[in-house]
């Protein structure tokens, strides 16, 4: 989807005048650009120009973590982690989008690591298994967990996309609505409740699985999910969100000064800030992508993450204006009700947009926004966050198509 920033300049902020859309720092965030089928990079989108770049984290470390997390904690709970003693370790799982890279890597991980992956044209097979309560779906094998000299079979008994009505994945209210049909049908063979992020997951931990003491596990370090953890939620996956919504107007704020890419990252930049290669970050080349690395949150450091949205003291310092000039950002977030973007990397983006004196102007994309006030761009309808007239509405589509803009996209 896209969404759009700031005029380009000089080193210093000053004006060269208007530059075409083509020309425009891009940053593509959250969502890598790829194929949905076969979740191959889009390399034309991350290539549109020399200044584009994707801002993510690393889904396969991420998703290695999540698993490592789960089976962590049922080998550390085994002698009560099999509720009702039938020596089968049974989990559902809630997938947020069957096309999304993220959420592919998050159930290939969880399957690898629990010992109920099978593999289709050579690699995991990430589908849905639907209902597998007698074990003979083909998209997920029965494992076995060894622990303390007894033998566990482990099994997969549900999992499906979490899509509503209207299209929207990830969708937290559909999650709560099948942990509802699955436990009204097995609900005492359910031990284990895990999920691609915690939007879902603590839809279904406040369903069902508090109530009964079901460790639940999600993905994102979400305020709610991380408090949570105090009444039993098992785990969940911080992905450095701090990192991430610095890196997206980081990146923004350099090719804006023509200052070196490298410049407030693993450069300090004029102020003092920087992060650290390898420990906050990764960084591609060939993919023009940096990649924040995960962090695990249990019960064991969960005060440690109580705030998904505290900028990070590495990277807490304001930029001189007289050197970096106030810019405007267009940033495009696709989807309202997204619980991780919504909570914690938008509330991020703002904080550090002052840090870095860019002026954002949040805007949101919906196919189902037929009772919203909107304005369209390109095509697209953009969501304003709050009500304006029409008349600003009329002179804020003049400006996109003006060129006053630089342009940030979330797929």
């Amino acid at each position: 989807m896209v969404g759009c920033g700031s005029s380009g300049g000089s080193s210093g902020g000053t004006s060269t005048g208007s530059v075409a859309n083509k020309d425009k720092p891009l940053c593509w965030f959250n969502r890598q650009p790829s194929n949905s089928s076969t979740g191959a990079l889009d390399t034309t989108a991350l290539n549109f120009n020399k200044d584009t770049y994707y801002v993510g984290f690393d889904a396969n470390q991420g998703a290695e973590l999540q698993g490592q997390m789960v089976l962590d904690y049922i080998k550390a709970n085994i002698d009560k982690i099999d509720r009702n003693g039938d020596g089968i370790i049974g989990y559902v799982l809630a997938i947020g989008d069957i096309g999304h890279n993220d959420s592919i890597a998050r159930t290939c991980g969880v399957r690898t690591a629990l010992g109920t992956a099978v593999k289709k044209d050579g690699s995991v097979d990430s589908s849905p298994a639907g209902t597998n309560v007698d074990g003979k779906s083909k998209a997920v094998q029965d494992a076995t967990l060894e622990v303390n000299g007894k033998t566990y079979t482990v099994r997969e008994l549900a999992s499906q996309e979490m899509k509503n009505s209207a299209g929207a994945t990830w969708d937290a209210a559909t999650a709560g609505n099948a942990i509802g049909t699955w436990t009204a049908s097995f609900g005492k063979q359910i031990d284990v409740v895990v999920s691609n992020n915690d939007g879902m997951g603590m839809s279904m931990f406040n369903a069902w699985a508090k109530d009964n003491k079901v460790p639940t596990f999600g993905y994102d370090a979400n305020s709610d999910a991380v408090a949570a953890i105090a009444e039993g939620y098992g785990g969940t996956i911080s992905q450095h969100a701090d990192v991430q919504a610095y890196l997206t107007l980081r990146v923004l704020r350099n090719a804006l000064d023509g200052v070196d890419i490298d410049t407030g990252i693993g450069t300090p930049d004029d102020a003092g800030n920087s992060l650290t290669k390898d420990e906050d970050y990764r960084y591609s080349e060939e993919e023009r992508s940096y990649y924040a690395l995960n962090v695990a949150v249990t019960a064991d450091n969960y005060k440690d993450f109580t705030d998904s949205t505290k900028i990070y003291d590495k990277v807490s310092k304001k930029l001189d204006s007289s050197k970096s000039a106030e810019k405007k950002v267009w940033l495009n977030i696709y989807n309202a009700s997204d619980n991780f973007l919504s909570s914690t990397y938008q509330p991020l983006l703002e904080k550090y947009d002052d840090l870095l004196n860019l002026k954002v102007c949040l805007l949101y994309t919906s196919d189902a926004a037929d009772d919203l006030l909107c304005v369209d761009l390109g095509g697209r309808r953009i969501i304003k966050k709050k009500k304006t007239t029409k008349k600003k509405n009329r002179k804020f589509n003049q400006q996109q198509q003006g060129g006053n803009y630089t342009m940030i996209y979330r797929t």
